[in-house]
């Protein structure tokens, strides 16, 4: 049989799953994932720890014993959450030692309510470093502008970041100057730059949610014909600012220092639209050197039916700027499209969370009552 999934990170895909469990974890399907499935890695939100902890049963013990102790409930989320994200590295630690510290990484994301603050960004990401303590740790800051310093600094002490909710192609040639920046600020503090690693988490799926869903109200053919177009375009085009960012003198000098490039990671991958090919998200953006963090579901419709093209990004630069061309001649406003979807980016996340601290207070009580 045709080991799809082989293919495509030969093909220079790095294969992450987006979801994160205590249950996945002590079944052992998160090892199974990456023995199987060439998964090398695993994201984490908000969203998908509230989702994790609502099965509360897979908690019970660690949830008792922090109710015992009496921990406040933002204390509880952080030792349940940075215990998976623990586990996880340490099931992930032969992908990490396989690829020299470039893949095996698991994310953790800074609190989203401190999205537009970065001294408090910093402060977070320095103690989840501390706190999971393992090298192949990533962790999350938005890219917001107050993100920008914030991923910066966290770099320039050594620590590894996984840059998210990046929309625009402006902001990421911001996100990419910060991780350079913050990379030269370590070497000259005296880091080992091949241990720092960093992605940029550039989301796919829900710029064509955002387009599309304005491309109905305008309502006409051309505007129909555009409908699915938007999101694969951004993220060509997203690449051909890497390899522009990643081949320039300032990126060689660290690169000979031993700093590994920031990675393009697709999130957000699998498809809303259910008239769209449900792996469409991973088959138009296979290139060099990236990263596709999926949905379990996503992998295993690509290990059925996913087809490995080549390189379906560097020569479609063209083909993807006349897709924004003609989006912008229909009225759909692109800076309006990806701040209205960074903006709203925060809000779900800062949601997940509330609603995540919310079942934790609910279930530290039962633990403790009985």
């Amino acid at each position: 049989m045709t080991d799809r999934l082989a293919e495509l990170s030969a093909a220079g895909v790095a294969v992450w799953i987006d979801d994160l469990s205590r249950v996945r974890l002590v079944s052992g399907g998160l090892d199974q994932l990456r023995r199987e499935k060439h998964v090398v890695g695993v994201t984490t939100n908000p969203t998908i720890f509230a989702k994790a902890l609502s099965d509360a049963d897979a908690y019970n013990e660690q949830l008792r014993d922090l109710a015992v102790r009496g921990v406040t409930v933002e204390e509880a989320v952080r030792m349940l959450t940075t215990y998976d994200v623990r586990w996880a590295t340490d099931v992930m630690k032969p992908a990490y030692d396989a690829s020299a510290g470039v893949d095996g990484r698991v994310s953790i994301e800074v609190d989203p309510r401190l999205a537009y603050e970065t001294e408090k960004t910093i402060a977070e990401a320095r103690a989840l470093w501390w706190l999971v303590d393992r090298p192949n740790l990533f962790i999350k800051i938005p890219a917001t502008e107050a993100g920008l310093p914030a991923i910066t600094a966290t770099l320039a002490q050594g620590i590894s970041v996984n840059v998210t909710l990046i929309f625009s192609l402006e902001r990421y040639s911001q996100v990419m100057d910060a991780f350079l920046a913050g990379m030269e600020q370590a070497k000259a503090n005296g880091h080992d730059l091949t241990k720092i690693g960093s992605v940029a988490s550039f989301f796919v799926s829900r710029v064509d949610t955002e387009v599309d869903k304005r491309l109905d109200k305008i309502g006409s053919d051309e505007a129909k014909a555009l409908k699915g177009k938007a999101a694969v375009a951004n993220a060509q085009l997203a690449y051909e600012r890497y390899a522009k960012v990643f081949s320039s003198e300032r990126w060689q000098k660290l690169a000979d220092a031993g700093a590994h490039p920031q990675r393009p990671l697709w999130a957000s991958t699998s498809t809303k639209n259910p008239a769209m090919r449900d792996v469409i998200y991973v088959e138009e953006l296979i290139a060099p050197g990236v990263v596709n963090t999926m949905p379990e579901p996503t992998i295993h419709a690509f290990a059925d039916h996913g087809e490995t093209r080549g390189d379906t990004v560097t020569g479609s630069y063209a083909d993807a700027r006349q897709v924004l061309d003609d989006l912008a001649a229909l009225g759909v406003d692109y800076d309006d499209v990806v701040q209205t979807l960074e903006q709203e980016g925060v809000e779900k996340f800062e949601a997940s969370w509330l609603e995540l601290l919310r079942a934790i207070e609910g279930q530290l009580e039962i633990s403790i009552n009985g």
